[in-house]
C-alpha cells in the first residue's frame, strides 16, 4: 500500500466524518494536507535555514548530507506544497529528509523515544498535540496553518493523532528510508 492510499483512508475525521478539502487542494483532505505539508516543511528546514540543526544530532542521511533533496520542484517549499496540493507526487527525497529531520527535531525536544517507536518495528507510542507543538515550533505551526488553511487545535491533534501512523508506513524495515525506497512507498 502506498503513501497515498494510506492517507486516503485517513481522509475521514476521527469521528468518521468526511473532512472538506481545501479551496485549490485538489480534493485532498485537511488531514492529508496537513500530514504531507509537515513532511515537506521538514524535509526544507535545514536546507532555508527555517530552523538551525544542531550538531549534537546526527544527521540521518548517509554521509550526513545536508543537500537538496533531488528531484525537488524549483521553488523550495512553497513550489513542492504547490506541486503536492495540486495533485503531483511526493518526490521521494522530501519524503527521505521529511521523516529524518521529523525524528531529530521530536528528538531534540525530548520526545525522541516515541518517534523512534513510529520507526522501529512494533507498537507506536501516541504523541499529544503539546508535543507536537513543541517539535513543530511556532514558525513551522504559523507555516502549516497557512499551508493547509487549519486552526492551530485541529492541526495539531491530525499531526498528533496520524503522523505516527505515516512515519510507520515510510519506515516498515525500522529504520529511515533511503531516497529510492522513499520513492517506492509514495
Amino acid at each position: 500500500m502506498g503513501l497515498l492510499e494510506v492517507l486516503n483512508g485517513m481522509q475521514n475525521g476521527p469521528r468518521g466524518q468526511p473532512q472538506s478539502a481545501a479551496p485549490g487542494s485538489g480534493g485532498m483532505s485537511k488531514t492529508t494536507m496537513a500530514l504531507l505539508a509537515f513532511l515537506v516543511y521538514k524535509a526544507y528546514k535545514s536546507i532555508s535555514g527555517i530552523q538551525p540543526a544542531q550538531a549534537s544530532v546526527p544527521s540521518p542521511y548517509p554521509g550526513g548530507q545536508d543537500r537538496e533533496p533531488q528531484g525537488a520542484e524549483a521553488g523550495g517549499l512553497a513550489g513542492v506544497l504547490r506541486t503536492i496540493f495540486g495533485g503531483g507526487p511526493v518526490p521521494g527525497p522530501v519524503l527521505s529528509r521529511g521523516v529524518g529531520n521529523a525524528v531529530q527535531d521530536f528528538e531534540r525536544s525530548g520526545h525522541g523515544e516515541t518517534a523512534r517507536s513510529w520507526v522501529d518495528r512494533g507498537q507506536n507510542r501516541p504523541i499529544t498535540p503539546e508535543k507536537v507543538e513543541t517539535a513543530l515550533g511556532e514558525d513551522g505551526l504559523k507555516d502549516l496553518m497557512q499551508q493547509t488553511g487549519m486552526e492551530r487545535d485541529d492541526l495539531l491533534a491530525t499531526l498528533s493523532e496520524h503522523l505516527p501512523r505515516v512515519i510507520d508506513h515510510l519506515t516498515p524495515e525500522g529504520r529511515l528510508p533511503t531516497e529510492q525506497e522513499a520513492s517506492r512507498l509514495a
